[in-house]
């Protein structure tokens, strides 16, 4: 069937094996940089009806089928599940299906249509509705539809005799590691890269995960194990994770304000150092990042539990600078919520970025705190004197909101 045969599966649980694939050379996922690469997560459920959780994005099938066929020969799979229908889930679906003819193909009503239209064939996908129950013989397995969480095929799977919830992109990371199980992993790195794909992939759908979180916790389902469709698999720290989950998706604010910035000869990079020392006169923690350095999604990370963006930009041909558009645009789509803040930079002639770039705070609901500060050519001591105070008045506006809880 392929000509790999030194991938092996992961034993989970006495009926369930991971069977996906390291991509260990990722870096960059649809403008979230990945710098520690990703993996692929399909799993193997060894009942009766033997049936595969979802595939692997294409280039990476003959690692998928090697890993299966260490446990069984892959054309006695006879049901295979779409969860999430992305093709980094899906990519080799379609090639699974030819080469191991499975009785049937299930996914959620939007999955049927949304793998029709990525593949444009006719074979026959089974939908599961919300509710839905599916014998395998001797295990069954429970259906969720979790609509945009994060695409509106998504959907959970619970495996009733291993406790066993199959996550699809909820509760995942993109993370390439040997290790399979997050207690063999440093703490450390699984909450700085499940916070960064939280706040890169999940973070517009936080009300929908805080009601998610919500009808989990009714619906009384005893969860042991937690099987995301990228990084690690939750066998200890569960509790962690979803406490985290409801953190994250409650967006409530924290003494801590990110500045953002770009700048050309220095000048709106002064301005953001002065309004940095006024923040963090304030009482707030601060992150100074310079769009020359940093990554988009490194910019939202850190937003992701902070009370205050500033945004600062100088002007280029009657615009603000590309790298300021670009991170702005990508945080005004992934929608931060209950932020505080204000736009500054300087000009040589025109000077319409400031406004621009207020603009985007406004239309990220970003409180504005103060008059936007804006200075032809090189700020002199009084100019940064007021981006030292605005910060401070951003910090005590924070500081209030917080306080409040």
């Amino acid at each position: 069937m392929n000509n790999v045969d030194f991938y092996k599966a992961v034993k989970i649980t006495d009926r369930v094996w991971w069977v996906g694939a390291i991509d260990w050379n990722i870096r960059d996922f649809h403008g979230y940089t990945t710098r520690r690469g990703s993996t692929y997560n399909a799993y193997l459920v060894m009942a009766d009806k033997i049936t595969l959780m979802d595939t692997v994005k294409a280039p990476f099938r003959d690692e998928m089928l090697s890993r299966i066929a260490s446990v069984v020969d892959p054309k006695k799979i006879r049901y295979i599940i779409s969860n999430h229908s992305e093709m980094d889930h899906s990519g080799c679906l379609p090639e699974i299906i030819d080469m191991i003819r499975p009785e049937k193909v299930f996914a959620s009503p939007m999955g049927t249509k949304t793998l029709q239209e990525l593949f444009h064939r006719q074979a026959e996908i089974v939908p599961l509705k919300d509710g839905s129950r599916l014998s395998l013989g001797n295990a069954t397995l429970d259906f969720m539809e979790t609509r945009m969480l994060h695409w509106p095929d998504s959907m959970f799977s619970y495996l009733q005799e291993d406790r066993l919830l199959f996550s699809q992109d909820g509760f995942g990371m993109h993370l390439a590691t040997s290790e399979r199980f997050d207690d063999e992993i440093d703490p450390a790195i699984l909450e700085f890269e499940a916070a960064t794909y939280f706040a890169n992939i999940l973070l517009p759908y936080s009300p929908l995960v805080l009601k998610l979180l919500e009808r989990v916790a009714a619906s009384g389902l005893a969860i042991e194990v937690i099987a995301p469709d990228h990084g690690p698999v939750w066998r200890k720290d569960l509790a962690g994770i979803l406490a985290r989950y409801g953190r994250w998706a409650a967006q409530k604010p924290a003494a801590k304000a990110v500045v953002v910035y770009a700048t050309m000869w220095k000048s709106t990079e002064w301005m953001a150092k002065a309004m940095a020392e006024g923040l963090a006169d304030g009482g707030l923690r601060v992150k100074l990042m310079n769009m020359d350095e940093v990554h988009r999604s490194d910019v939202v990370y850190e937003t992701l539990e902070a009370g205050a963006l500033c945004a600062g930009s100088p002007t280029l041909n009657n615009n603000l600078l590309p790298q300021m558009a670009d991170v702005l645009t990508y945080l005004k789509g992934l929608r931060p919520a209950n932020l505080a803040g204000c736009a500054f930079g300087s000009y040589g002639w025109s000077g319409e970025s400031v406004k621009q770039v207020q603009e985007y705070l406004e239309d990220m609901k970003v409180k504005i705190v103060g008059e936007a500060i804006r200075v032809k050519h090189v700020p002199d001591r009084d100019t940064l004197a007021r981006c030292f105070e605005q910060g401070r008045q951003v910090a005590a506006a924070v500081r209030d909101v917080v306080s409040q809880g």
